[in-house]
């Protein structure tokens, strides 16, 4: 089992009525509510938190990409993970991901990720998301229809530029280059391991099990609405002939360690409340667009919400009703590792993107929550899948000897 201390970067200063005052928190968020200087601080306490995990024992740091929002203050998680490729020694620098739809061409994104690889010594896994609405239709003018035959280009192009030894060139619909030769290359040998995060879509299943990819199912609507999805993934799996192999799934969890349940909801519901009331709060009207989803992709999330499944967390209004749901994984440590296991055991979860950060929540909470669950949580979680699956989806970086041996060079 592979833990990975995952954040979104919220903006935490948003003010007390701006799910009522305000329209939304993606694409037309009034500039005047980020302050600068509050948003140095905001950066330097993420960095120090998932430094800190690091430090711990977790097996990974994860960051992801959003624009024109307060939701997630990462609209380049190639800067932070370049930050911490120095501050870090062993763990994965997770990057979920590069939207890679959004560079022309998309070899910027495979020159920024193999230069990460060998700065953090062979350390990347590289996230190729589609990326949501907001961020690719409305913050980047792309064209929605258009954007998962751009997306593939996108893909062919990168691993041809990291596995293809010479120069070369590409007449590609999207992206014409005469020569192609990126340097640095990649030190992970053919490249990365390449995750793909996606929401529900089946036409996402498909071209992940084909490529045997990584799927990571990023959602923060719990466990209980994102068993329908994943349960259908692995029946794609399975009728493609793959195995089960549970390293082939990641998701994300928000978890809250505490010395008791009811501490756990003193701590850490306000900063729950500020992330579903504050963060969530999105025009309908950005977070789709007509050509975004395919057809088979509206018919899924259709029949997922016939079931009252899917979704962002509506219909939770508290802490007892997002704990029920699986939105939530918080209580003492023994509670949640419990928790945790027997939800990773059920969905067939490898990776687990553990949110420990979440909302506003404050540095001096997200640290206990970190050192605690690192102590107490980490330890009963790792021996889980390790002697039935090989986890064919992680990094393969230097080992120290060979760091040892280049340093006297």
């Amino acid at each position: 089992m592979k833990v990975i201390s995952f954040t979104l970067m919220a903006y935490p200063y948003l003010p007390d009525d701006f799910e009522k005052q305000y329209h939304s928190v993606y694409i037309d968020i009034p500039s005047e509510l980020y302050d600068p200087a509050l948003g140095h601080k905001a950066y330097n306490d993420y960095l120090d938190e998932l430094e800190l995990a690091a430090s711990l024992g977790f097996d990974g740091v994860g960051m992801n990409e959003h624009h024109s929002n307060a939701y997630g203050l990462m609209p380049s998680p190639n800067l932070m993970a370049a930050s911490l490729a120095r501050r870090t020694k062993d763990c994965a620098l997770v990057v979920l991901g590069d939207s890679i739809v959004l560079h022309n061409p998309s070899t910027r994104i495979a020159e920024e990720f193999a230069m990460m690889d060998v700065m953090s010594g062979g350390r990347m896994i590289a996230g190729f998301p589609l990326g949501t609405a907001m961020d690719t239709n409305y913050a980047y003018g792309q064209t929605p229809i258009t954007m998962r035959d751009k997306y593939r280009e996108a893909h062919d192009l990168i691993i041809k530029a990291w596995t293809e030894p010479e120069p070369f060139s590409w007449n590609g619909k999207y992206n014409q280059l005469r020569y192609v030769n990126i340097w640095p290359r990649p030190l992970q040998k053919p490249h990365p391991p390449i995750w793909i995060p996606g929401g529900s879509s089946p036409e996402t299943w498909e071209w992940v099990i084909e490529h045997d990819y990584l799927y990571a199912h990023t959602s923060v609507s719990g466990h209980t609405r994102a068993k329908y999805f994943l349960d259908h993934y692995y029946s794609m799996v399975e009728a493609a002939g793959k195995e089960p192999n549970p390293y082939r799934l990641a998701t994300t969890q928000p978890v809250f360690v505490a010395n008791s349940e009811s501490e756990a909801e003193e701590m850490y519901s306000e900063a729950v409340d500020y992330f579903f009331d504050k963060c969530r709060h999105i025009y309908p009207g950005f977070a789709n667009v007509p050509g975004y989803q395919t057809m088979r992709g509206i018919k899924e999330t259709l029949d997922a919400r016939s079931r009252g499944v899917g979704g962002y967390g509506e219909g939770m209004a508290n802490w007892k009703e997002r704990v029920a749901a699986g939105a939530v994984v918080a209580g003492t440590p023994d509670q949640v590792a419990e928790r945790l296991r027997d939800y990773c055991k059920t969905m067939r979860i490898g990776h687990l993107l553990a949110l420990l950060q979440f909302g506003n929540l404050d540095r001096e909470r997200t640290m206990f929550n970190v050192k605690l669950f690192a102590e107490k949580v980490l330890p009963q979680l790792k021996d889980l899948w390790e002697d039935e699956w090989e986890d064919h989806w992680w990094i393969n970086p230097l080992s120290a000897n060979k760091r040892a041996a280049i340093a006297t060079r």
